[in-house]
């Protein structure tokens, strides 16, 4: 009776002793899990935002719309050779028939300083000043913001390339012009240079906001 009583007492320090034992670690372990988990969650959320804050700059709308959508806007300028050839209306089609909006239209005798803030990315070229020249000899411009998606890449596949002996066929260039120095048009090649182009040849209350009727026809994509 004794030996079975010793045996019960044994058994149940022997259990309050675990029980002590696992109350005492579980403080030291929790907090060192616990701060692994708030790591990981911190380090998730800082990457979520970093990911939705680049998300955000990348839809910041700027005067040349928002890049890659319906908003896109470019900046195309029909040069002095292009005005004095007649064929503003011709260009002008390419860009309507491809279902692109006129948003702002403008003839312009550009002054020496605004022709070369506009070239500025090509002042050291050794054709820079007759560039200049060329573009204020006094025949005007034809100013032009077209909208639309991808409207600067693809306004840029309807100019066809720098030099039109280049250029595929049924660009404007590759119809129109044989050399490189009279390639009657330029259109914006980036959202940054789009932004500043129309930027300095347009004040924003020039710039329309409208919708064509056959708007939702062109740019739907379902």
């Amino acid at each position: 009776m004794f030996a079975n009583s010793v045996r019960q007492g044994l058994r149940a320090a022997s259990r309050q002793s675990v029980r002590a034992f696992a109350s005492a670690a579980a403080p030291r372990a929790a907090p060192r899990a616990g701060f692994v988990v708030a790591g990981a969650a911190v380090a998730g959320l800082a990457a979520f935002y970093a990911t939705d804050a680049a998300k955000l700059d990348a839809a910041k709308k700027t005067i040349a719309g928002t890049y890659k959508t319906d908003s896109e806007r470019s900046f195309v300028m029909i040069k002095p050779d292009g005005v004095s050839r007649q064929l503003v209306g011709k260009i002008v089609s390419r860009f309507e028939e491809r279902g692109y909006k006129l948003v702002a239209i403008k003839t312009v005798t550009p002054s020496e300083d605004l022709a070369k803030e506009h070239y500025s990315d090509l002042a050291a070229r050794p054709f820079y000043p007759g560039l200049v020249k060329y573009i204020t000899s006094g025949t005007p411009v034809v100013a032009m913001v077209w909208e639309g998606k991808d409207v600067i890449k693809q306004g840029r596949r309807i100019v066809g390339a720098t030099n039109p002996l280049d250029a595929d066929p049924g660009s404007v260039r590759g119809q129109y012009a044989v050399s490189v120095g009279r390639n009657l048009i330029h259109a914006s090649d980036s959202f940054e240079a789009a932004t500043k182009e129309i930027g300095l040849w347009f004040k924003q209350a020039e710039l329309s906001d409208y919708e064509p009727v056959a708007w939702p026809w062109v740019m739907a994509d379902n």
